[in-house]
């Protein structure tokens, strides 16, 4: 399950206050604090432009992840996000799940037509959570921080749209 991120959710995973809901962290941590600190400044961006941001990946009150966005629609109103998994909570199937609920939330919001991601080229299960969503390999950069990257993408499905028109039929492939 996906629970909309609020900036007391990620007070509660940087430690600075108890959580907002009946909720545990997984052990171990979701993700590192400076990750934590970068998401909840681009949330509360997102937040202020009237655009949704992060999500909590749930399961059984147990918050094993995050995912989201990592900026805004670019003007051709393609997106960027991002996931994580507890390492705790790895190889379950919440990053696949997390994903494709990802993708079913923001086409039904509108205003995005497309989704991409980029994965570290040595990360095949991060590759696979793509693939079983239906992103598609679009090409590959160098970045100095994070090394060679994989670039992926995937049209969503617009309101109204004919599930059987040439685009939809890439987005809806799992």
């Amino acid at each position: 399950m996906l629970i909309l991120a609020r900036d007391e959710h990620f007070a509660w995973l940087l430690g600075e206050a108890p959580p907002p809901e009946p909720l545990r962290e997984a052990p171990g941590g979701v993700e590192q604090r400076r990750i934590l600190r970068w998401l909840r400044a681009v949330s509360a961006r997102l937040g202020a432009a009237g655009l949704l941001g992060s999500w909590l990946i749930v399961e059984e009150d147990e918050v094993v992840g995050l995912c989201g966005f990592k900026g805004p629609p670019d003007g051709a109103g393609s997106a960027e996000i991002g996931y994580g998994i507890a390492a705790t909570r790895r190889r379950y199937g919440h990053a696949t799940e997390a994903v494709r609920l990802l993708c079913e939330e923001v086409g039904r919001s509108g205003g995005v037509t497309a989704l991409r991601a980029e994965t570290a080229i040595n990360n095949p299960p991060s590759q696979r959570v793509l693939e079983h969503n239906g992103f598609l390999q679009v090409g590959a950069r160098h970045d100095p921080e994070d090394g060679d990257l994989i670039l992926w993408s995937r049209p969503l499905v617009a309101a109204g749209e004919d599930p059987g028109s040439p685009g939809a039929d890439v987005a809806n492939r799992r």
